[in-house]
């Protein structure tokens, strides 16, 4: 660089005359570098203008500053180049710094202040000190700090953060609170002029990074709302607790303060907070959206008391509409239009869906499978495949007749379910009686009366099943008169110990999610009892955990958590102890740190259960919340080798005496519940679902037996109604392990992976293993199992959580999800020994996988939508497509997952921006119908 005092011209001739070897020419040549006239002149006006910066006479330094300033402001530059008044002036900057330095305070040290502000900008940030650029901006003038740009403004954003946290940190081990006005002042600056230049997500970052989100608000208004409200909901995945609650409170003020009250109803039930809920229902005016708010609480489980309390809705006419939507009455309804538009309605036999005659060699029917086991797969088959349609050909239709008749609805269900229902042995009774719930599933008026006949048998299985069936048909579905606890309350406590279960299982199912307190009454005692058998009280606990799911009910958290203490050690050897616990676990689903005081309590209990039941309560409170340090804990837990020698000569042997296999089972369960809950906590983003899939492998290669077994199940779950390609290989390889637990939760994984969505590719697997195994009467019943399945709802409906554009997961149908993965990692106990009706846990999660439009009166408005993957458009400027490789479907329509539908035409505006299930559309008054040909 030329000195200072050197005149331009002979700096030049220097560099000229030394005449450099050879090889140092390219060298040198690049460090010389030729300026034009122009930029020759401009650079010694500036290296003038820094001399006159330290003059005497503060008019001339003042004149100076400013030639300066205006020189950096209209220097125009491109991306790729530096503004020349900048890198002219940057090697002046240790001058000017001490000329600022000796200038009094004034205008013009401010001045001097705003232009090494800027300089600063490109210094690599010192530890322990603060930034220079932020250092010299806040003892500058206060300009408006648009003036310099948006880089500018974006660096110093980034360096309040830095300083803010130095600040804390320094403050916090002196136990004082940081010094932050001067910081907060700039941000106040800094925030407006993000927001107005489309920079929403930076905005909120720095707010995040200050720890001061509520400042956003009153700089939303109608046109950026979209896209700080997006980000700040995708953020909430992303942050610790309770951060991620706090920025989905300000996304929730923000929709509340434009208007826009369904998607401030989303971003409560996100939050999952009952206050929350109300109060964004109460605040909405408009009948129709009222109507649409219903139709979303409903789809997520969660309905709200309209007759009384906060939200109490004083017309009569509209009380009963709202409360209609919000029960799912008409569910049985919509999901039957959607069924007759798409031309399913035809009932199917399991033949029609395992067909056997497209299979090579081997049949599977032999004298190795025994016909009650096989029988036992049709039930459940022809139950998963039929869900819903009310009518059957094994359970509805009268030998001779094609189809039953609506009149004579509970006749038809006498005569000839019968002859099916003791095709099957003891057990399977139940469980066939019950499958005629599931195809009456939703429709309460006309299937309660069909399975009535049920409740009045000889046969305690039977009468067990019919009661279990009144729950399939109550599923989701709420009604004024309250029938399900009706039919079920007196056999709670009867004698017969299937009874028992028929009535309590069902009343878990019928109000899954509702928080009835006359269930709690009714089942604490069993629970409490210690005379009860093990097998009533874990279903007991269950149907707590689901009818208070998420709720962390105080009198049925102590139940529990009461019998596993006073229980003696030899019941707690049993299989269903666990399912004590996972029902504990399921009233604190989802509700993060709220289950510590829970959790220490369970370290006191007897070593057979404490680790399992700390295990389970951690999976469940952290359940799709996508938490990376819980995950990390889950694995390295799956990392350990309990050691299962020690424990041999101490164990008591447990059945048969198998010493060893029982040391081995009770130590490695938690690992189990571990490799399921990384699953399950990743389950809440995509990012971690991919990451889980990949420790996964990881898993499978070096874990444990016992993590090997959860491994499949894991993988279902985070996938599931979700056949991608790479998860439907890997269960195909473990559904041939040579250990047999692996292979069974495979297979069956296998149908969950699949559920509903009619896979052709995964049928054929299906087909390929049935011959494979068709000597193996366990494999083979999983996998007609899972072949049902795949087939849910001859593929209208779907067993997946989430939905909202996989935004929300329904606690409820995660209570049921889970306690089938439950049971699926200790089948021999469970759907493989006599409580194969388990099963039917998996309907509490089963919905049509829809979107339905309809006008304001309620009845279907056929309308033309596109439907295509989904674009991840967070933070994307601009308005950028949502969907990609769509087509065009006329309503209703199914929507895979990862699907996403968008209306074809302006003719009618939703009243929900995310289109799926039932949306409520309301004409455009700006439309302008296009003028048909003549």
């Amino acid at each position: 660089m030329v000195s200072e005092n050197t005149p331009p011209d002979e700096g030049q001739k220097k560099d000229e005359s030394v005449k450099p070897a050879d090889g140092a020419k390219k060298k040198d040549e690049k460090k010389v570098v030729e300026l034009s006239e122009e930029d020759l002149q401009i650079k010694e006006n500036l290296e003038l203008l820094v001399e006159r910066t330290a003059d005497k006479k503060a008019g001339v330094a003042k004149l100076a500053m400013e030639t300066m300033r205006s020189e950096i402001k209209s220097a125009t530059s491109s991306m790729t180049s530096v503004p020349k008044p900048l890198k002219f002036l940057r090697p002046h900057l240790a001058k000017l710094k001490e000329t600022f330095a000796s200038l009094k305070e004034g205008d013009n040290k401010k001045l001097l202040a705003d232009i090494i502000s800027l300089l600063t900008m490109t210094d690599a940030p010192v530890e322990d000190v603060m930034p220079e650029s932020l250092k010299y901006r806040l003892v500058g003038s206060g300009e408006d700090i648009g003036t310099w740009g948006h880089e500018y403004v974006r660096n110093l954003a980034a360096e309040v953060g830095t300083e803010y946290h130095r600040r804390s940190d320094l403050a916090a081990k002196d136990g004082k609170d940081a010094e932050v006005e001067d910081l907060m002042s700039l941000v106040r600056d800094i925030v407006p002029f993000h927001m107005k230049h489309n920079a929403e997500p930076e905005a909120v970052d720095l707010l995040i990074e200050v720890e001061n989100l509520s400042l956003l608000p009153e700089h939303v208004n109608e046109t950026n709302y979209g896209r700080t409200c997006l980000y700040l909901f995708s953020c909430s995945n992303y942050l610790p607790e309770p951060e991620d609650s706090e920025v989905l409170k300000v996304a929730h003020e923000v929709f509340m303060k434009v208007g826009k009250f369904t998607d401030a109803m989303r971003v409560a039930m996100k939050l999952g907070l009952q206050e929350t809920m109300e109060q964004t229902f109460v605040a909405t005016t408009d009948k129709q959206e009222k109507r649409q708010l219903c139709h979303m609480l409903a789809r997520h489980g969660h309905p709200l008391r309209l007759d009384e309390g906060p939200c109490e809705i004083t017309d009569e006419d509209e009380l009963e509409e709202l409360q209609n939507i919000m029960s799912n009455s008409n569910l049985s309804g919509n999901y039957l239009t959607l069924a007759r538009d798409l031309d399913v309605m035809e009932a199917k036999t399991p033949e029609d869906i395992y067909k056997t005659h497209l299979m090579e060699g081997r049949a599977p029917a032999g004298a190795a499978v025994d016909s009650a086991r096989a029988n036992l797969a049709a039930t459940f088959v022809n139950a998963f495949v039929n869900a819903g349609f009310g009518q059957d050909k094994l359970l509805t239709v009268p030998e001779g007749d094609g189809a039953a008749a609506e009149g004579e609805g509970a006749a038809a269900g006498a005569g000839s379910n019968v002859s099916w229902i003791f095709k099957n042995k003891d057990h399977g009774k139940m469980s066939a009686a019950a499958s005629l719930g599931s195809i009456l599933m939703w429709d309460v008026e006309d299937g309660l009366p069909r399975v009535d006949n049920y409740l009045y048998s000889m046969e305690h299985q039977v009468v067990a099943g019919g009661l279990l069936a009144v729950g399939l048909i109550n599923v989701n579905v709420r009604n004024d008169c309250d029938p399900a606890y009706g039919l079920l309350y007196e056999s709670v406590n009867k004698e017969n110990a299937s009874v028992r279960i028929g009535a309590i299982m069902g009343l878990g199912l019928a109000y899954a999610g509702c928080q009835k307190e006359e269930v709690q009454e009714l089942l604490v005692p069993i629970i409490t009892d210690d005379s009860t058998p093990l097998d009533v009280a874990a279903f007991a606990a269950l149907s707590l955990g689901l009818v208070f799911v998420g709720t962390c009910h105080e009198e049925c958290v102590q139940a529990i958590v009461q019998a596993l203490m006073l229980r003696p050690e030899k019941d707690l050897e049993d299989p269903f102890a666990h399912f004590l616990c996972l029902g504990l676990g399921l009233l604190f689903l989802q509700r993060q740190a709220e289950v510590e005081a829970t959790l220490e309590v369970a370290k006191t209990l007897c070593p057979r259960i404490s680790e399992f039941l700390q295990v389970t309560l951690e999976v469940c409170a952290y359940t799709g919340s996508g938490n990376v340090l819980k995950v990390q804990a889950m694995l390295a837990r799956c990392g350990e080798h309990p050691d299962i020698e020690a424990d041999e000569t101490t164990n008591e042997g447990g059945e048969g005496g198998d010493g060893e296999g029982e040391a081995r089972e009770w130590l490695a369960d938690p690992q189990s519940i571990a490799a399921l809950g990384v699953a399950l906590i990743a389950s809440g983003e995509e990012l971690g679902c991919d990451m889980a899939v990949r420790a996964y492998d990881h898993l499978i290669q070096y874990g444990d037996a016992a993590v090997r077994k959860a491994a499949p199940v894991g993988l279902a779950l985070l996938h599931i109604s979700n056949p991608t390609l790479n998860v439907t290989d890997v269960l195909g390889r473990l559904s041939h392990d040579s250990n047999e637990e692996v292979a069974q939760a495979a297979t069956f994984a296998l149908g969950i992976v699949g559920a509903g969505t009619n896979n052709a590719r995964l049928a054929t697997q299906l087909r390929q293993l049935s011959s494979y195994y068709y000597k193996d009467p366990s494999l083979i019943f999983l996998v007609r199992v899972a072949q049902g399945l795949v087939h849910l709802g001859k593929g209208l409906l779907t067993l997946s959580p989430s939905h909202s554009d996989r935004s929300l997961h329904s606690n409820v149908a995660w209570a049921g999800l889970m306690t089938v993965a439950f049971s699926m990692l200790d089948m021999k106990h469970t759907i493989l020994g006599k409580h194969h009706y388990m099963l039917y846990y998996l309907f509490v999660a089963a919905q049509p996988r829809m979107l339905m439009t309809v006008d304001e009166e309620g009845k279907p408005l056929p309308i033309s939508v596109r439907v295509g993957q989904a674009v991840d458009v967070v933070g994307q400027a601009g308005k950028p497509k949502t969907i990609t490789g769509f087509q065009t479907h006329t309503t209703p329509v199914l929507l895979s997952t990862g699907d996403r539908a968008e209306l074809a035409t302006g003719k009618f505006i939703p009243l929900t921006p995310v289109l799926e299930g039932v949306v409520i559309l309301k004409p455009n008054p700006d439309w302008i119908e296009e003028d048909e040909a003549p």
